[in-house]
C-alpha cells in the first residue's frame, strides 16, 4: 500500500501534469481576451471608415485607407487562427503528457510497493509524502500518522519516546539529536539496533529537488551470521597466531594488563631453560615478576632493566625498546613491546653467532679498508696522470687547431701568389712551349689547391670546428646549382646527366648538404666513362632520400668500407686523377649533420650513393637580392685599389688585373699615402686581404678607406680563413668573400657581377 500526502496531493515529481493544465487554462484565457480586443479594434476601424466623410472630396483616399485596414485585419485574423491551432496542438500534447504521467505514477507506486525493503520519500520540507508497506512493517509506530505527511523530526521523536532503538533507551535526547543530524546529512548508510533484537540498515540520499529518499533493510540475519563468522575467524586467528609464534626463532611471551602470562612459544621455553615444564600452563613463569626473577637468578641476566614493565604514557613515547644483554655465555637481545590494551610482549633473540660473525666481519672490514685505502691512493695517482694526459691532449688539440689556421694562411699565401702569376702569364702572348708549361703549372696548382682544401676541411671536421646550422631549406635550389655546375662537365665526357626538380624541404645545413651532394655527383661523373649519371629524389612521411646513381665500374663489396677512409682508392679508380679524400670528408660531414648515407654497388653495375635527411614543411621566405643589388653599383672599368701585406700577392694581383684592362694601385696598409691618392681618383673597387699587419682585419681596413671618401666603394675580402666567423662577419657587412688561393675565374666572375669588367 502506498501512502501519499494528505489531501491526495502527490509528490512534486508526480504533480507536473496538474500544474501544466493550469498553465494551459491561463494561456487559453489570455488568448480569448486578446481575440475579443482584436474584434473590438476591427469593428471600430470598419465603423470609422463607414462614418468618415472626405471634406476635401477625396473618396478614393478613403477607399485606399479602407483597403489597407482590411489587409491589416486579415493579417491579424490569420495570426489569431495560427495561434489557436498551436493552442489546440499544445492541449493535445498536454493531455497525452498527463496520461503518461498518470501511468508512470501508477508504475512507480507498484514498483515501490513491491520492494522487500522499506521505502520512504521526504519532500524538501522534510515531510514524508510516500512510504510502502515494508516501511510500516519495520516501524509500526508510524502507522497512525503516515496519512498526514508527518515531518521526519516527529517520526524520530516517536521512536525516541517509545525506546524502539537500543541507543534511545540509554539516552533518548542524545539519540534524537544524532538521528536528525544523520538524516539531514543524508550521506549514505548507517545501522540502527532496535530494542526487539533486530538490526536495520538505513541508506538515505538527497534527491535533485532537495528531498530525501530512505531505504530501510532488515539485516538481523546478516548480523547474526557476521557475529558467528567473526567468532570463527577469531578462533582461527588465535590458532594461526600460536602457530606463527611457534615458527619464530626468537622466544616470545605475552602478558596482559595485570601482568599475567597469556601466550608463549616453544622458543622462549628452550631459551630460558624451561624445557617442557611450562607447556601445561607454564607454572614457573605465571606472571611478569616470576619471569624477571627466573632470568636474573637462574639465567644470569646482566641487565635487569631489559625486563622493566613500562607504563602506558612511557610506552607511547618510547615504543619498542631493544636491549643487548648477556645471559651466561650467550649474547641475547631482549625487546619489550607495549600493547594498546596495557599488556607487554617480550622477545628473546640469541645473537651469539651473529656477534661472533660481526666481529669477524669487522676484522675483515678493517683489512679491506686498509687495502681500499692503498688502492684508492693508487687510483688517485692514476687519475692524476689521466687528468694530465687529458690536459695535454686538449692542449695538443688546441695547438692543432691553431696550427691548422696558421698553416692555412701561411701555405695558401704563396700558393695564392703563384696562382695569380700563372693566371697573369696565361693571358700573355708566349711561345707554344711556354704556354704549355704555364698550363701544366696551372694544373699542378689546381691539384695542390684541391689537396690543401680537402686536408684543411678534414682537420676542421676532426677538431670540431665545423658546427652545422640545421634549418628548414628547400632542396630544389641545391639541385639546381648542381645541375648548372656539373652539366658542362658531364656533357664534355659524353654522359647523359639528369637532375629532377622538386618542391620537397628538409632540415639540414645548406652548405654541408651541398658539399656532400657535390662530392657524390663529382665522383659519379669522374669515374663513369660511358652511360649516364642521374640524381633521384624519393620521400616518405618523415624522410627525404637523395640518390646519385651512375653506370660506372662499380665497387666490390670488400672495398665498400675502405673508400670512406683517407687516401683510399680501389679498383680501376686508382688510374683516374684524384686524392681519395672526398668520401672521407663526406663521412665526417654526415656524422656532423646526423644524416645516414648508404651505398649500393657491384662490380660492373655502377654505384648508387644515398643520403637521407629529415623532411619538413615548406617555409615562406623573402627572395634574396643578387649580390650586385646589395651594394653600390660600380662603374665599368677604372681603378682598383688592392690592399695585402704580402708583396708577392700584390705583384700577382696587379699583373692579373692589368691583363684584364684595369688600373691597379697596390698597397700593404690602408694608411699608405698611395691609398689616399687612389681614393681621390675615385676607384671602382677595393680588394682587401682579411689578415693584415698589426692585427688589423680586412673589414676594418674597408671601413677606414670608405671613411676617407663620401662614396660607398664596393669591396671584396680575400682570406685563407675558411671559418664560419669570418664568413658571418663579412655577410653582416655585405662584403663578398673569396678564399685563397683565389681562382681567377671566380674573381673575374665576381668583377663582372659588380660591373667592374
Amino acid at each position: 500500500m502506498l501512502r501519499e500526502k494528505a489531501g491526495g496531493t502527490p509528490a512534486k515529481g508526480a504533480n507536473a501534469p496538474e500544474e501544466t493544465a493550469e498553465d494551459r487554462d491561463a494561456e487559453l484565457a489570455r488568448l480569448r481576451t486578446r481575440v475579443k480586443q482584436l474584434e473590438k479594434i476591427n469593428a471600430a476601424l470598419i465603423d470609422r471608415v463607414e462614418r468618415s466623410t472626405d471634406l476635401q472630396g477625396g473618396a478614393f483616399s478613403m477607399f485606399e485607407t479602407a483597403i489597407s485596414l482590411e489587409a491589416m485585419v486579415r493579417d491579424r485574423t490569420g495570426a489569431l487562427e495560427i495561434a489557436l491551432e498551436r493552442l489546440n496542438t499544445v492541449n493535445a500534447e498536454l493531455a497525452q503528457a498527463h496520461a503518461d504521467a498518470t501511468a508512470a505514477r501508477v508504475l512507480l507506486r507498484d514498483a515501490i510497493e513491491s520492494l522487500s525493503d522499506g521505502f520512504a520519500l521526504f519532500d524538501d520540507e522534510d515531510r514524508m509524502i510516500l512510504c510502502n508497506r515494508a516501511f510500516l512493517k519495520i516501524f509500526p509506530y508510524f502507522e497512525a500518522i503516515s496519512d498526514r505527511a508527518p515531518e521526519f523530526s516527529e517520526l524520530a521523536s516517536r521512536l525516541a519516546r517509545s525506546g524502539a532503538t537500543v541507543a534511545s533507551r540509554v539516552a533518548p535526547e542524545r539519540w534524537l539529536k544524532d538521528r536528525v543530524a544523520q538524516h539531514r546529512r543524508a550521506q549514505g548508510a548507517h545501522v540502527q539496533a532496535l530494542s526487539d533484537g533486530r538490526w536495520i540498515q538505513i541508506n538515505e540520499l538527497r534527491t535533485s529537488q532537495g528531498g530525501t529518499v530512505g531505504i530501510y533493510t532488515d539485516i538481523t540475519s546478516v548480523k547474526a551470521e557476521d557475529a558467528r563468522q567473526r567468532a570463527r575467524e577469531l578462533a582461527e586467528r588465535n590458532l594461526a597466531l600460536q602457530a606463527t609464534l611457534d615458527t619464530l626463532s626468537e622466544g616470545v611471551c605475552l602478558f596482559d594488563a595485570t601482568g599475567h602470562l597469556q601466550a608463549w612459544n616453544e622458543g622462549v621455553l628452550a631459551m630460558l631453560g624451561l624445557d617442557g615444564e611450562a607447556g601445561e600452563g607454564a607454572p614457573e613463569i605465571e606472571n611478569h615478576e616470576m619471569l624477571r626473577s627466573w632470568c636474573l637468578e637462574r639465567q644470569g641476566l646482566d641487565r635487569a632493566e631489559a625486563l622493566d614493565w613500562r607504563e602506558e604514557g612511557e610506552a607511547r613515547s618510547l615504543g619498542q625498546l631493544e636491549t643487548m644483554c648477556m645471559m651466561g655465555e650467550r649474547h641475547v637481545v631482549i625487546r619489550s613491546v607495549p600493547l594498546k590494551n596495557g599488556g607487554m610482549v617480550f622477545t628473546f633473540d640469541d645473537v651469539t653467532d651473529h656477534v661472533r660473525f660481526q666481529r669477524s666481519l669487522t676484522e675483515t672490514a678493517e683489512t679491506l679498508e686498509r687495502r681500499v685505502e692503498e688502492r684508492t691512493a693508487e687510483l688517485v695517482e692514476v687519475n692524476r696522470q689521466l687528468v694530465d694526459a687529458k690536459n695535454e691532449a686538449e692542449t695538443a688539440n688546441r695547438s692543432k687547431t691553431s696550427f691548422i689556421a696558421s698553416a692555412s694562411h701561411d701555405l695558401l699565401q704563396p700558393l695564392n701568389a703563384a696562382r695569380l702569376f700563372v693566371s697573369a702569364m696565361d693571358g700573355m702572348a708566349m711561345p707554344e712551349r711556354a704556354t704549355s708549361l704555364v698550363q701544366q703549372a696551372s694544373t699542378a696548382l689546381d691539384s695542390v689547391e684541391e689537396l690543401l682544401e680537402a686536408l684543411f676541411e678534414i682537420s676542421r671536421l676532426d677538431a670540431g670546428a665545423v658546427q652545422p646550422e640545421i634549418q628548414p631549406l628547400a632542396l630544389d635550389p641545391i639541385l639546381t646549382a648542381l645541375r648548372i655546375e656539373f652539366a658542362p662537365l658531364a656533357q664534355a665526357g659524353g654522359l647523359d646527366f639528369a637532375i629532377p626538380e622538386t618542391d620537397l624541404w628538409v632540415r639540414s645545413d645548406p652548405r654541408l648538404l651541398r658539399r656532400v651532394l657535390q662530392n657524390f655527383v663529382s665522383n659519379a661523373i669522374r669515374y663513369t666513362e660511358v652511360g649516364r649519371v642521374c640524381v633521384e629524389v624519393e620521400h616518405t612521411k618523415d624522410e627525404v632520400s637523395v640518390r646519385v646513381r651512375d653506370t660506372g665500374p662499380g665497387i666490390a663489396q670488400e672495398d665498400c668500407a675502405q673508400i670512406f677512409e683517407e687516401f683510399r682508392r680501389v679498383g680501376k679508380t686508382q688510374k683516374i686523377p684524384g686524392k681519395g679524400l672526398g668520401l672521407a670528408i663526406v663521412r665526417r660531414v654526415t656524422a656532423v649533420l646526423g644524416h645516414a648515407i648508404e651505398l649500393e654497388t657491384a662490380p660492373g653495375q655502377g654505384a648508387c650513393f644515398t643520403i637521407r635527411a629529415p623532411r619538413c614543411a615548406p617555409e615562406a621566405r623573402a627572395p634574396e637580392l643578387p649580390a650586385s643589388a646589395q651594394g653600390a653599383r660600380a662603374e665599368e672599368g677604372g681603378l682598383v685599389l688592392v690592399v695585402d701585406n704580402d708583396p708577392a700577392i700584390l705583384r700577382g694581383m696587379e699583373a692579373l688585373l692589368e691583363n684584364w684592362g684595369l688600373d691597379v694601385v697596390a698597397v700593404s696598409d690602408p694608411g699608405d699615402p698611395a691609398a689616399a691618392a687612389a681614393l681621390e681618383q675615385g676607384p671602382v673597387l677595393m680588394i682587401v686581404d682579411f689578415h693584415l699587419d698589426e692585427g688589423r682585419t680586412g673589414d676594418e681596413a674597408v671601413a677606414i678607406l670608405r671613411g676617407q671618401t663620401e662614396r660607398e666603394i664596393p669591396a671584396i675580402l680575400i682570406t685563407a680563413d675558411r671559418g664560419d666567423e669570418v664568413a658571418e662577419l663579412a655577410a653582416a657587412q655585405g662584403l663578398p668573400v673569396l678564399n685563397k688561393p683565389v681562382k681567377p675565374a671566380r674573381l673575374r666572375a665576381l668583377l663582372r657581377q659588380l660591373d667592374v669588367l
